[in-house]
């Protein structure tokens, strides 16, 4: 299912949540609708506090990692240069303002790293859930050398959004499609065709066919009259 859908789906009904947290709810809920009809029905039975129970829970660990870090960083920054709000001024005749505006630019940048890993964090969800959608799209593959190389491609492949990604699968599934209808062609083609006309002899004619003709000669015939 089109995550893009979902999305607007959840936005439409859920219009004051927040949309990073809408997001996740869309991929999450995209590996279990096969349809759109299975995305709406879904989506209708949501209620309120299911999405709210969903987004706070969603979020929870990644307000709580960004909280913990600004605190250790604050606390780390004030060790290391002593500062004392109200008593300390910066040479040169700053003053309580200066040591602020410090202490923020250095506490933004020793957050920096938590904000990267919780960015990684989300990529390495996003990368996980595409996988599963393609591999539920392989299932039906019957070319194990197509599903082989079309898993290999994908772990260097990037995508945009999410946009970009439901097109490429959507392609992918109609290449499936052929490639299964080639993998059956070939296999036809190794069994030598139908058994009936696989074997034939000089003239043309299959042998099982020949001798069926011949078990239809008057004179193997029981109830056939004498011939004249």
């Amino acid at each position: 299912m089109n995550i893009q859908e979902l999305l607007a789906l959840l936005t439409a009904k859920f219009s004051g949540a927040r949309k990073d947290g809408l997001t996740q709810l869309a991929r999450v809920l995209a590996l279990q609708c096969a349809t759109k009809e299975d995305a709406e029905a879904i989506v209708e039975k949501l209620t309120d506090a299911q999405v709210s129970d969903f987004i706070k829970n969603y979020r929870a660990d990644v307000d709580k990692e960004v909280s913990d870090g600004v605190k250790t960083s604050e606390t780390n920054l004030r060790k290391k240069y002593d500062f004392k709000e109200k008593t300390i001024t910066e040479p040169g005749g700053g003053g309580t303002d200066n040591i602020a505006d410090i202490v923020k630019a250095a506490v933004a940048e020793a957050v920096k790293p938590y904000a990267d890993r919780i960015a990684s964090m989300e990529s390495d969800n996003i990368n996980k859930t595409r996988l599963q959608r393609l591999n539920e799209a392989l299932a039906s593959c019957k070319d194990e050398t197509f599903k082989a190389q079309t898993l290999k491609d994908f772990a260097r492949m990037k995508f945009d959004d999410d946009s970009s990604f439901d097109e490429y699968l959507t392609d992918k599934t109609a290449d499936i499609a052929t490639a299964n209808q080639s993998f059956a062609d070939t296999n036809m083609g190794r069994s030598g065709g139908s058994p009936l006309f696989s074997s034939k002899s000089e003239s043309g004619v299959s042998q099982a066919v020949a001798d069926y003709v011949a078990s239809k000669k008057p004179e193997n015939n029981q109830f056939a009259g004498k011939e004249l």
